[in-house]
């Protein structure tokens, strides 16, 4: 008789899924296919808390610092972060026609002009843009003021006229695009669509029903001209994944993977503690956090702090293959100080953990660049 299917395999494949063997950056960049990124650092920035756990001896800031070397692009995914150039070509170019995104002729004037700036500097600055333009500044998205010159950057960046070729302390340079990509036809970008959305189903599966469609809706962040298609593109994918029902929610994962194989990543796991940052794929989808691990994790950064449960950037605290609590993290005067919570209100008493806890702790002073 073929052994069932149950919840607790599905949650030991969501973690050995992306927590592998620790690799080279670029190498783990491709295998998790992209890397969101968030300026928040409490106590690092989303993309390097997620890179420590999967990439050998990585500390705080290596990504920002190799960047320039790497065959990776900053840009629009799913979200915003950081992706290897080859998932990066199936998006481009992109086409914006609808009303509140397309150019008027000023702002056509300018971002050719700037191009031109770009293209004879070489690798430009936003504040050396302004300083030549001085375009001034205008009411953004919030009601607030934005430098205009930065939002015409940020425009053309993400309309593939130029590229971010690298942060200087965390303020992004823009430099010429070498893309050529032609428009796509009909097909390749059926074609293109379906690579994507193996992208984002391998790095964030299992995802249950109420999750895979409106995840990957959002990549229409990172190819709006085929805003069209992505619907098809969805029921497509639904029908060419292994899919299966578990306590009335029907699950969803890459068609390579049997279910016999998620039941073996189910026999696996090891006595470690991995503090997990808020947009990790383990924790990203809260539908499925919810139903793995049976208890609600909210990102309170841009909560009111007196309406704060966890923290201000509590990081997901991951035992074994279960996330039991949460850390809250900080460095003051060059010290890294802790603070736990945990689910059912106590640590769990074993010995391992103890141990597993107080290794976890010293590698992130490691990770920090703390002494």
């Amino acid at each position: 008789m073929k052994p069932l299917l149950q919840l607790n395999h599905l949650r030991h494949y969501a973690v050995n899924n992306t927590l592998f063997t620790p690799t080279t950056l670029a190498k783990a960049i491709v295998r998790l296919g992209f890397v969101q990124a968030d300026p928040i650092r409490a106590p690092a920035r989303a993309q390097d808390l997620t890179l420590r756990h999967r990439v050998k001896n990585y500390c705080a800031g290596d990504l920002e610092t190799r960047y320039p070397k790497l065959n990776i692009e900053e840009d629009f995914f799913v979200n915003y972060g950081f992706v290897p150039r080859e998932i990066h070509a199936l998006m481009h170019p992109r086409e914006l026609n609808r009303p509140k995104h397309i150019w008027n002729t000023t702002t056509k004037k300018r971002a050719d002009d700037m191009l031109a700036f770009v293209h004879e500097r070489g690798v430009v600055h936003p504040r050396e843009a302004e300083a030549h333009f001085a375009h001034g500044a205008a009411t953004n998205y919030w009601g607030g003021s934005s430098n205009v010159t930065t939002k015409l950057l940020d425009g053309m960046h993400y309309r593939g006229i130029v590229r971010i070729a690298k942060r200087e302390n965390g303020i992004r340079l823009y430099a010429p695009s070498h893309m050529h990509n032609p428009k796509s036809t009909i097909a390749e970008a059926d074609a293109a669509l379906d690579k994507l959305i193996d992208v984002v189903v391998q790095k964030y599966a299992p995802l249950p029903a109420g999750s895979i469609g409106g995840l990957l809706s959002r990549i229409e962040y990172g190819a709006p001209q085929w805003r069209g298609n992505l619907k098809a593109a969805i029921a497509r994918a639904k029908l060419r994944l292994n899919h299966s029902t578990i306590d009335g929610v029907t699950w969803y994962w890459p068609a390579p993977v049997t279910p016999k194989k998620i039941i073996a990543f189910g026999q696996q796991t090891d006595d470690t503690v991995r503090f997990l940052a808020p947009f990790d794929p383990i924790v990203w989808d809260r539908k499925r956090f919810e139903l793995l691990w049976g208890w609600a994790y909210r990102f309170e950064a841009y909560t009111p702090a007196a309406k704060r449960k966890l923290g201000y950037y509590a990081l997901p605290l991951l035992w074994r293959d279960t996330v039991i609590g949460w850390a809250n993290i900080s460095v003051v005067n060059g010290a890294m100080q802790t603070e736990f919570g945990y689910v059912s209100g106590n640590a769990p008493k074993e010995r391992a953990f103890k141990n597993a806890l107080k290794a976890e702790c010293a590698a992130m002073q490691t990770f920090l660049r703390l002494a």
